[in-house]
C-alpha cells in the first residue's frame, strides 16, 4: 500500500514537468548553448527533483511509517530503517 494514492496524479504531474526540464537540457547540449545556461538548468531540475523527494518522504512518514508505528513490532521497526536509510540517501546527495 502506498502513502501517496491520493496524490498520485499531482505527483505524476511534478515528475513529467520534471521530465520536460531533463529534455530540456538534452536540447541545450544538442544546441551548444553557453555551459552556465546549462548548469542554471541543471540546477532548476535538481531542486525540482529535490523538492519532489521531500514531499514524497513527508507523505510516507505521515502515512506509512505512522501506521506502522501503530501496529508496533517488527514492521514499525522495518518502516522506522526504511525512513532512516531515506533520509540518509537523500541528505548524502
Amino acid at each position: 500500500m502506498t502513502g501517496y494514492g491520493n496524490e498520485r496524479d499531482a505527483y505524476l504531474k511534478r515528475l513529467r514537468r520534471i521530465e520536460g526540464q531533463i529534455r530540456g537540457l538534452q536540447r541545450m547540449v544538442e544546441q551548444d548553448k553557453y555551459c552556465i545556461d546549462i548548469l542554471t538548468q541543471v540546477s532548476a531540475a535538481t531542486k525540482a527533483l529535490q523538492s519532489f523527494s521531500l514531499e514524497l518522504l513527508d507523505e510516507h512518514l505521515a502515512t506509512c511509517v505512522v501506521q506502522a508505528a501503530a501496529a508496533g513490532g517488527e514492521e514499525a521497526d522495518l518502516k522506522v530503517r526504511e525512513a532512516s536509510d531515506a533520509i540518509a540517501r537523500l541528505v548524502r546527495s
